[in-house]
């Protein structure tokens, strides 16, 4: 079968991720005798260089990786809500949803010492023999892909009237970066060497490791992003303010290790984050699923997955969080999703219908029931929210949409005040021992919060994702994590693991990642093995009809966004079950990256998306 590119297979090493640069970078640590974590490390911070309109050092990251034994675990490097992020102080301010920019929005961050905790305990290479990557391209330059510049271009004013020091990295001389033209951070360069001459002396590889986490924490990044957060700064409520993170805030938190939540399919165990991610609405929506399936693609195929989403992030709404107790087992159980499956008819639902898991009766925001739409006006300064007629509008990923705020196909929105449409980053690797990773980092994008001046990147916006309403899972509360769209997947089969996969995309996540994984689970193989590009490739869509997690967290109910590829008679056949159907680009929904081990024989395979020309996979 045709694809744009061959699954890779080799028995070496593989890498996937969603920039080349991060890719190769990796494939050059496995080169050196790294595995996959140390890999892993090394391309998350040259993704932070390459990518910074979609992920940054102070933001977040989950991960999940498998060990060479078999073990599974999930590594959390989302930060909490600081101590002072209470929902009293937000609504004194007169707010009731948390900006979608600014420091009010800044949770403690927690991208950096994810990678720490990964590189001490499951790597092999000293900090600077991974940092050297990302440092070199900070410090001599890259060429960016048109999509940072487009996504500067669509905060011009804002930085050059209110984020000045934002504009100095990423407007040098009033120029946006352009293709073929060197992108520099000399800042963020210089940040990581003081970062490794201050820990040179304190011992062992792992004492490095260790020295370099408290100076995030209690040292001069520390310091300088507290200040940084006690900077009155312009944000989507058209005020500014400042933010609530402290020292303490930040010498009191670390990434930490759990169990995955998983779901048993077909000979198939997936594993995902738990409920302080959307993580287990990909395990909600295969145990949503019949016995017999329609023909992979078939109108049946896509209208019963489209539902099965529905229903699956109305419970992600009523019930998931690190607020309260995630009813997870009764969500999961052969019962409940009897009687939801039931639900599913044999036409579109409009409605938000969250289940009542072991009786209990959901509950949702005010909020979580405002209807957006694509026509939207912004100030040019970010001045006030984006409005419809005076009405909340939203702003939630995908970008299929030609309008302001999509500059780019296969990029985050991103409108005049920062507030964008939750893209991000993600990368795979195995390696040769049968070490396996899957990583989403994300957040401090460029046009979240204004750049840090003494350290070139921003501080993170994950704060949005919480509501401002007492008592619900996902409460805004000091000390708790934000519910994160971030949703990294494992894969194993008959026990043993053999797929890590992933992608950005807000809350579109898991809808792409389940067609993907349906598309290796039903397709054919190929050259004997998993087709993982031939699933990458197929062709996508999501809905909207749910609550959105960024900032202002509209939905827009029978919304079905299908790539142009999908056949006409499919797409004429979901409208007729009263789909509200747009059809987008060809190449528009999703930006998959996986790679796979064969267990019998050692192959291992990697693929990567098309879309947005700049996912690669690699290896040997």
């Amino acid at each position: 079968m045709f694809t744009t590119r061959p699954t890779l297979q080799g028995t070496f090493g593989m890498v996937s991720s969603t920039h080349w640069l991060a890719s190769q970078s990796a494939m050059a640590v496995l080169e050196d005798g790294g595995n996959a974590y140390d890999a892993a490390v090394a391309a998350g911070f040259v993704l932070h260089v390459v990518e910074p309109h979609l992920n940054g050092p102070a933001g977040e990251v989950p991960l999940v990786l498998a060990t060479a034994d078999g073990e599974v675990r999930v590594l959390c490097g989302q930060g909490v809500a600081p101590a002072g992020a209470t929902i009293e102080h937000y609504r004194g301010l007169g707010l009731d949803l948390v900006p979608g920019t600014g420091p009010l929005a800044a949770a403690v961050p927690g991208a950096f010492d994810a990678w720490m905790l990964l590189l001490r305990d499951h790597g092999t290479k000293d900090l600077a023999d991974v940092l050297k990557y990302a440092i070199g391209y900070a410090q001599d330059g890259h060429a960016p892909v048109e999509n940072v510049g487009a996504a500067v271009e669509s905060v011009r004013d804002l930085f050059e009237k209110e984020w000045v020091s934002s504009a100095e990295v990423y407007l040098p001389g009033g120029r946006a970066p352009r293709p073929g033209e060197l992108l520099r951070n000399p800042a963020l360069a210089a940040t990581w060497r003081r970062l490794l001459a201050e820990v040179e002396g304190a011992g062992d590889r792992v004492a490095r490791i260790e020295a370099a986490r408290e100076v995030w924490r209690s040292g001069f990044i520390a310091e300088a992003l507290v200040r940084q957060a006690g900077r009155p700064t312009l944000d989507t409520s058209g005020e500014r303010h400042t933010g609530t993170l402290t020292l303490d805030d930040l010498a009191g938190w670390s990434a930490t290790y759990e169990s995955p939540a998983t779901y048993d399919w077909n000979g198939w165990t997936l594993c995902k984050a738990r409920p302080w991610s959307q993580g287990p609405v990909l395990l909600q929506q295969l145990a949503l699923l019949p016995d017999e399936l329609p023909a992979y693609e078939s109108a049946d195929y896509v209208h019963l997955l489209i539902e099965g989403c529905k229903l699956a992030m109305a419970d992600r709404e009523a019930w998931y969080g690190d607020a309260a107790p995630v009813p997870l087992t009764e969500l999961l159980s052969d019962a409940y999703n009897a009687e939801r499956r039931a639900l599913v008819g044999d036409t579109a639902s409009y409605d938000l219908r969250p289940g009542s898991p072991g009786g209990r009766i959901p509950r949702l925001s005010a909020h979580a029931r405002v209807v957006a739409t694509d026509d939207v006006g912004f100030d040019p300064l970010g001045a006030g929210e984006p409005t419809v007629g005076g009405a909340r509008a939203g702003i939630g990923e995908p970008t299929v949409a030609k309008s302001p705020l999509s500059p780019v196909p296969g990029e985050p929105a991103i409108a005049a005040d920062g507030s964008t449409r939750g893209d991000t980053c993600h990368l795979d690797v195995v390696d040769r021992w049968g070490n396996m990773v899957a990583a989403t980092p994300s957040g401090g994008w460029l046009q979240s919060n204004p750049v840090v001046p003494e350290l070139g990147f921003p501080l993170g916006t994950r704060l949005q994702m919480t509501w401002l309403d007492e008592g619900l899972p996902n409460s805004l509360t000091p000390g708790r994590r934000p519910r994160t769209t971030l949703t990294p997947s494992l894969a194993l089969r008959d026990g043993v693991p053999v797929m890590a996969f992933g992608t950005p995309g807000g809350d579109q996540q898991d809808q792409w990642q389940l067609h993907f994984f349906l598309g290796v689970a039903l397709r054919p193989p190929v050259r004997g093995g998993l087709d993982l590009q031939g699933a990458v490739d197929a062709p996508n869509w999501h809905n909207d009809s749910f609550p959105g997690s960024f900032y202002p967290r509209g939905m827009r109910p029978g919304s079905v966004t299908v790539e142009s590829r999908m056949p006409a008679e499919v797409v004429a056949e979901l409208r007729r079950r009263g789909h509200d159907v747009t059809v987008g680009e060809p190449w528009s929904e999703g930006r998959l990256c996986a790679v796979a081990r064969d267990p019998g024989t050692g192959v291992l395979s990697a693929a990567a998306n098309p879309r947005g020309m700049q996912g690669y996979a690699v290896g040997r």
